[in-house]
């Protein structure tokens, strides 16, 4: 039996799942900018479903498991349908299987997260988010129709199919990736941080679907970067289990 407060984080959660799958409806009739949209909008829901569950103190193991299934029809399928008609039909076998190693992997990330939560420091995640590998793919949808024209017109070189098997492994592998959770690790004053953030959100005025580009790409490369810096400083940034090194 489900508890009274817990409808509405669970609504909005639905809502993620509706998104995504209007998203990969949007895909099959060839809409990729309609799809791309609704990828992000989830990704807003999919923001908001925990932050609220968590203020009504409605936060249950049925959220969570309802959660994952969410994302992963709006970040797993969805973005895979996606990529896969805009641009890797063209590919053959190579294409399909790298749109299915992308559902694999997405899945394999969120049933990993699952078992993990609340064992590991929050401050990191281990391995890429979903949503984030997710919005590289929606995003590039986005940057194209604003620099290029219609996804729909513009064809990509393989090197493309081979940026969906680098997501792929990214979610599986073990780099860190900040969760913004918690801010100690940031040595910029309070008062900076905001002038950044107010910088970051005059950029994206001027220039959204670019600013979402760059957003997603480089915190895709940033787990790569993080985990370099730990093997050339010896010091790694957190620990195997997930914790910082004190």
């Amino acid at each position: 039996m489900i508890r009274r407060n817990l409808i509405f984080p669970n609504l909005i959660t639905i809502m993620s799942m509706f998104a995504g799958f209007y998203s990969i409806v949007a895909s099959l009739n060839d809409l990729y900018v309609n799809a791309a949209y609704a990828i992000l909008v989830s990704f807003v829901f999919d923001g908001l479903d925990g932050k609220i569950a968590r203020l009504l103190n409605a936060t249950s193991d049925f959220g969570v498991q309802l959660d994952s299934l969410s994302d992963l029809v709006a970040f797993g399928v969805a973005p895979a349908v996606l990529v896969y008609k805009w641009l890797l039909i063209p590919y053959g076998r190579i294409g399909w299987m790298a749109a299915f190693l992308f559902v694999a992997c997405g899945a394999l990330r969120l049933a990993r997260f699952n078992v993990q939560a609340g064992k590991i420091d929050s401050s990191f995640f281990v391995g890429l988010p979903i949503p984030a590998a997710a919005g590289v793919i929606a995003s590039s949808v986005l940057f194209v129709k604003e620099f290029f024209g219609d996804p729909y017109f513009f064809s990509i070189p393989i090197s493309y199919v081979l940026l969906i098997y680098i997501l792929a492994f990214l979610m599986v592998s073990n780099f860190p990736y900040y969760s913004f959770k918690k801010l100690e690790w940031v040595s910029v004053k309070p008062f900076n941080i905001l002038v950044i953030f107010v910088l970051f959100i005059f950029l994206m005025g001027l220039y959204p679907q670019l600013m979402l580009f760059v957003f997603f790409v480089l915190f895709a490369i940033s787990g790569i970067v993080l985990k370099l810096l730990r093997l050339h400083s010896k010091k790694p940034v957190y620990s195997e289990s997930g914790t910082k090194k004190v």
